[in-house]
């Protein structure tokens, strides 16, 4: 009994040894070659694509670089930029002859940005037609990111001047930019 038990274990493991030879767990050898080429491949595509990654990366992180610069050179930070628009406008208005009055300033939020804001200057100004046209003109020249929204234009009575009402618009960064 003991004989045929060993000769059966014998025969199992006969059977289990025939199977690994005539067919491989882990695949024949073209099975395997194919599974490498198919791996070789999958790895270029990554190495391709990690690559693209890579000058994506560095493309973002230049256009961030120069929208930072862009929104220092010309968007004003709030707590400055009162003094600033009202100094400028003032030598702006010198320069071509026109007469500043009274302004008022209103301060809105972008929406769907944090970190801009809008600031509404409405000012009041007095001057030849000729000279008012080349206060819009260097408005329209400033360095300041600088838009006029509205204009309206009123003579004055016999004196051959204009009185102006401008509504500007001025963008502002709420707090400053992280380098």
């Amino acid at each position: 009994m003991t004989v045929r038990v060993v000769l059966g274990l014998l025969l199992i493991a006969n059977l289990v040894a025939a199977a690994a030879v005539f067919k491989p767990w882990g695949g024949s050898p073209e099975d395997l070659q194919r599974q490498l080429a198919q791996l070789s491949s999958d790895a270029a595509k990554r190495e391709t694509s990690l690559a693209h990654l890579r000058k994506l990366v560095t493309t973002v992180e230049k256009t961030r670089s120069d929208a930072n610069k862009f929104l220092e050179q010309y968007f004003l930070a709030r707590r400055s930029a009162y003094s600033t628009i009202l100094g400028e406008l003032a030598e702006l208005a010198e320069k071509s002859g026109v007469k500043m009055k009274e302004h008022s300033f209103v301060a809105e939020p972008i929406e769907g940005s944090d970190t801009l804001g809008m600031m509404v200057i409405t000012g009041n100004y007095e001057g030849a037609y000729a000279d008012i046209v080349k206060f819009v003109n260097q408005i329209d020249r400033s360095p300041r990111f600088l838009t006029i929204d509205t204009l309206q234009a009123t003579p004055q009575q016999g004196q051959g001047a204009l009185n102006v009402n401008m509504k500007l618009n001025v963008f502002v960064r709420e707090e400053p930019l992280a380098r």
